[in-house]
């Protein structure tokens, strides 16, 4: 019974970590830039991440693209703004590769994406 517990549990971490990171209701408001907005108040500098070389595999790229971004707009609506600039997106890659007998084989995929921006209150929004 102990072992069907721990697979239960185990594939419940892999599965939520296969989902993309929530946005906070705070931050559905925060909107991102690709220049850097006029007329604004500079909060700082946030990051969004989502994935790792474990569960990374097993989450599609969508998800981690979209769990990158919410955690970028959460940690601005954290600082009070409104207003992302986004700076840098990467994404990184986990693979393996087996030899036997003289020939190869391998598996590469998208495992985590970054975003970095910064964070600006802009008036009249």
């Amino acid at each position: 019974m102990q072992k069907r517990a721990r697979l239960v549990l185990i594939c419940s971490l892999v599965l939520a970590g296969c989902s993309a990171n929530p946005l906070l209701p705070e931050a559905r408001a925060v909107r991102i830039v690709t220049s850097e907005p006029a007329g604004c108040e500079y909060l700082g500098e946030v990051t969004g991440n989502q994935g790792n070389f474990f569960t990374g595999d097993f989450t599609s790229n969508a998800n981690l693209e979209t769990g990158a971004r919410n955690g970028m707009k959460n940690e601005a609506a954290r600082l009070g703004a409104n207003t992302v600039q986004i700076l840098t997106s990467r994404a990184g890659e986990t693979g393996s590769m087996s030899i036997s007998n003289g020939s190869g084989s391998g598996h590469v995929a998208e495992t985590n994406v970054t975003y970095s921006g910064i964070a600006y209150k802009c008036p009249g929004r």
